[in-house]
């Protein structure tokens, strides 16, 4: 068995979460003497990501490829497939094609099934990140998706989880996988354990993600109306997404014009210096980054119960809420605003915690590790 391996990741859209995943894994993969590169869409993410890939770049020594890939089931995926497969096989081939999320999965798979085939060594593994997950199996997009998810089951050599709760919600929706599995959680760099400085004139809240219903934005407003009645207060919205105009709407609906601001998105360690709570309110979740690196920086949280989020604040004594919970979510704003020794000391005691499980170090030597598994 080779001491390093010729890597692949494949993934749809490098924007959010998944894409620092896959930028944070490959990084350290090389770093560790593996060969690697990345395939992904042409259209997504816009400058920022252009920059992130950038800064990537040089640990890519097979490279990065961009083509158009569809958000949906479309004509276009039969040219990111085959864009796949071609770069997949480019030199000598690539030993593991490791897909992200529903479409790079889907691609994964496919072309590496297609390379069996023709007697090529070459494993297919998948990390979900979320994806067809988030679909619930009584809706017809769901069944859609769960069905497909089943027929590409077999084509997997392995499947990494984020998380417990992402294997389990795996299992219930698509069956216990035949093939090999691990947990291996999501990690952080050292520099992002630090000492949060606020900036001058903080906000009292701030969302920081994608804009769009899944997060739960609508909720976070709605409890901010109806904290607006009774308190002062200032609040942030900061990001982007398919959702964005209508969160907008919203606020102005709900009198909120003059205490939420929308500056756009930003980076995360700029985001928490804006504001002294983090309000996470989603209705569902991966293992979210967000989460992750405000534990680092010791920023006060406020989340829902939702994804691996109750294993990142395991041991912290924090409380979550119940994800559509506008009443509760109000509640804790206002303990929060009336009190906030509590959380910062929640806050204080998560960051130790975090600190010594989740690293990108042990994140990479864990999926490496795993592939070992998988060509054996």
């Amino acid at each position: 068995m080779a001491d390093t391996f010729k890597i692949l990741h494949c993934f749809r859209a490098p924007v959010g979460g998944l894409f620092r995943h896959v930028c944070d894994l490959a990084t350290a993969q090389a770093a560790m003497g593996h060969e690697v590169g990345l395939i992904c869409d042409a259209s997504t993410g816009g400058g920022a990501a252009e920059k992130a890939l950038s800064r990537v770049e040089p640990a890519c020594a097979l490279g990065i490829t961009r083509v158009p890939m569809s958000r949906m089931i479309g004509l276009r995926d039969v040219g990111a497939y085959r864009a796949t497969r071609r770069t997949a096989l480019a030199g000598e081939g690539v030993d593991i094609l490791h897909g992200h999320g529903a479409k790079g999965g889907a691609y994964a798979r496919l072309a590496t099934n297609a390379l069996k085939r023709h007697r090529h060594e070459i494993r297919a593994v998948y990390t979900p990140h979320g994806g067809s997950l988030h679909y619930e199996p009584t809706t017809a997009a769901g069944r859609l998706f769960l069905r497909l998810e089943r027929y590409l089951a077999p084509m997997t050599d392995g499947v990494i989880f984020e998380s417990a709760y992402s294997r389990g919600l795996y299992e219930a929706k698509i069956g216990k996988p035949t093939c090999a599995t691990q947990i291996v959680p999501n990690g952080l760099h050292p520099h992002e354990f630090y000492d949060l400085r606020l900036d001058t004139d903080p906000a009292d809240f701030v969302f920081i993600g994608e804009l769009r219903h899944l997060k739960g934005v609508d909720v976070y407003l709605q409890a901010l109306a109806a904290l607006h009645r009774w308190k002062m207060f200032k609040a942030l919205v900061i990001g982007d997404g398919p959702d964005a105009k209508a969160f907008r709407r919203l606020a102005r609906k709900l009198n909120l014009d003059k205490v939420v601001r929308f500056p756009g998105p930003m980076p995360a360690r700029q985001a928490f210096a804006r504001a002294r709570c983090l309000v996470v309110p989603s209705r569902a979740e991966s293992f979210p980054y967000i989460a992750l690196e405000a534990a680092a920086a010791q920023l006060p949280m406020i989340a829902s119960n939702v994804g691996g989020i109750p294993e990142i604040v395991m041991g912290s004594g924090m409380k979550l809420l119940e994800p559509g919970d506008v009443q509760t979510l109000h509640d804790r704003m206002v303990a929060f605003l009336e009190d906030p020794v509590p959380f910062i000391e929640q806050a204080n005691a998560l960051q130790a915690a975090v600190s010594n499980r989740y690293t990108v170090t042990g994140m990479a030597h864990g999926v490496v590790h795993f592939y070992r598994a998988v060509q054996s």
